[in-house]
C-alpha cells in the first residue's frame, strides 16, 4: 500500500506588499527528481481554495509531485494578475527544483473552471511580456503539458451558447468575466481578447487534454469546443474528451475513468 504523500504546506512563492501567495507541495520520496503538476483551483477568479486538490493522491501515487497554488482574486487585482501569479509559481518551482527533488524540465498544469482558463494561458501565452511579472525572471514559465477542465476561453460567446439552465448571464457588469477584466465584457473587447487563451495560439505549444461536461450550466461546453478547434487548426497536439451528462465539475469528473485519463495524459507527456 502506498504511503500518504509528504506535504510541504503554505510555501510562499511570491509576496506583493503585505500579500503572501503560497503553494502546497505534495510528493512521495524518490531517488530521482519528480515531474511536477501545478493544480490551479476554480472559483470564478474571485473565490476558491487550493486545499485538497483532486490531483492528490492520483498523481503522487503515480510518481509525480503536485504544487497546488493560490493566486490573487479579481476583487484584489484585475487580469492579468492571475496569470502573472501562475507564471511566477512555475518559475519558483524551477528555481527551487533541486531543493524539493523536482524535475525542472517536466512541469505540467491542470486546472478546473477559472483554473482551467489559467492553465490554458500557461500553455499558450508563452512569451507575453505583460504576463511575465514577479520573481525568478531568469527562469522559464513554460509548461510541458496542460489539462484544462471546463475552462472559459472566449467570454464574448458565452451567453450565446449558454444552456437554458444557466444561473446568470455573462455579459452583465457583475459577471465573473466582467469583474475579471474590470468592466462589462462587451465594452472591453481588447481586454477580453487579452484574456482569451486562443489569442496566443501560434504553434509549437505543449500537448493539451481538454475535458468538459456537455451539460455544464456555468461555462458553456462550446467554450472548450472553440479551444479544441483552434488548436486542431494550428496543428497542435490536443485531445478533447466530452464528459457526457456531466455539469460544471462534480461527481462526473471524479470517476475512476475520467481521473485515469488525466493520469495517463501526464504520464505520457511528463514521465515517458
Amino acid at each position: 500500500m502506498i504511503s500518504p504523500p509528504q506535504i510541504f504546506p503554505d510555501i510562499e512563492y511570491r509576496r506583493i506588499g503585505d500579500k503572501s501567495l503560497t503553494l502546497d507541495l505534495y510528493g512521495q520520496p524518490a531517488d530521482s527528481p519528480l515531474p511536477v503538476v501545478i493544480w490551479v483551483h476554480g472559483g470564478a477568479w474571485r473565490m476558491g481554495d487550493n486545499k485538497h486538490p483532486p490531483a492528490v493522491p492520483l498523481l503522487t501515487d503515480n510518481g509525480f509531485a503536485v504544487a497546488s497554488i493560490r493566486y490573487r482574486f479579481s476583487q484584489e487585482a484585475l487580469f492579468p494578475a492571475q496569470i502573472q501569479d501562475c507564471k511566477t509559481a512555475v518559475r519558483w518551482l524551477r528555481a527551487h527544483a533541486h531543493e524539493y527533488n523536482l524535475n525542472p524540465d517536466k512541469i505540467g498544469a491542470w486546472g478546473e473552471s477559472a483554473g482551467g482558463h489559467l492553465v490554458a494561458l500557461l500553455g499558450l501565452a508563452e512569451d507575453v511580456p505583460a504576463f511575465e511579472d514577479g520573481n525568478y525572471l531568469d527562469q522559464s514559465s513554460q509548461v510541458q503539458a496542460v489539462c484544462d477542465w471546463y475552462g472559459p476561453t472566449d467570454f464574448l460567446q458565452m451567453d450565446s451558447h449558454a444552456l437554458d439552465s444557466s444561473p446568470f448571464p455573462h455579459d452583465t457588469a457583475d459577471s465573473p468575466e466582467s469583474q475579471l477584466v474590470g468592466g462589462r465584457i462587451q465594452e472591453n473587447r481588447d481586454k477580453v481578447a487579452a484574456a482569451n487563451p486562443i489569442t496566443y495560439i501560434t504553434g509549437g505549444h505543449p500537448p493539451f487534454l481538454i475535458m468538459h461536461g456537455d451539460q455544464d450550466p456555468l461555462v458553456p461546453f462550446h467554450q472548450s469546443q472553440l479551444l479544441h478547434e483552434a488548436l486542431t487548426a494550428a496543428g497542435e497536439e490536443v485531445t478533447f474528451r466530452p464528459v457526457v451528462g456531466a455539469g460544471h465539475g462534480g461527481e462526473g469528473f471524479r470517476t475512476p475513468a475520467v481521473l485515469q485519463q488525466v493520469a495517463d495524459f501526464f504520464t505520457t507527456h511528463l514521465r515517458q
